[in-house]
């Protein structure tokens, strides 16, 4: 008796499991939580040592990470990284930063990073955003009407440039003045 309600037992439990992200990609997705572990740790070396086979994409996400350092992001909700595609693994961070609130939308922005896998390892990161439309729009306010900032701290802007954070910061002030400027309106 006991033997057969083990046995429904089990075959119950079988029924209602989850299907578990195929074991080949565990050490993928470990590997990927690493990556925005570092990412948000604001350390460079740390973040290039868990991209090593992403070389490629090491010198836009450097600048990104130390443009998120200027920019005070504070994660505030993380989502576990996923398989996105057999090749693909996407991992979802919400956070607060200095340029949405610059602009006072009330809005906290998304931010999705794209892994590239390849035989297990990662190969290529890009990520992505839902930035509300005032972000873009502040953006090309500052383009016209203070270029200074994009020749200046912002010379070389997502590919690498040498001063991400005081791009950052300089950003967040341009954010400030133009959600003035459009206050008068």
């Amino acid at each position: 008796m006991e033997r057969i309600l083990a046995s429904a037992l089990l075959v119950g439990l079988g029924g209602c499991s989850a299907t578990p992200i195929n074991q080949s990609h565990g050490p993928s997705i470990t590997a990927s939580e690493r990556l925005i572990d570092a990412f948000y740790s604001f350390d460079p070396e740390r973040l290039r040592a868990a991209m090593p086979d992403a070389t490629p994409s090491q010198a836009k996400l450097l600048f990104y990470q130390g443009w998120a350092e200027g920019a005070h992001y504070r994660v505030l909700g993380r989502k576990p990284c996923r398989l996105a595609a057999e090749d693909e693994i996407t991992c979802d961070v919400t956070v607060r930063d200095d340029l949405i609130a610059a602009l006072e939308t009330g809005y906290w922005v998304t931010d999705t990073f794209h892994l590239k896998l390849r035989d297990g390892r990662i190969v290529k990161v890009r990520n992505s955003s839902n930035d509300p439309p005032a972000f873009d729009q502040a953006m090309e306010w500052t383009s016209s009407n203070r270029p200074e900032v994009m020749i200046g701290p912002c010379k070389g802007f997502f590919a690498g440039g040498p001063t991400p954070q005081d791009c950052a910061r300089a950003v967040v002030a341009s954010f400030a003045a133009y959600r003035e400027a459009t206050r008068q309106r």
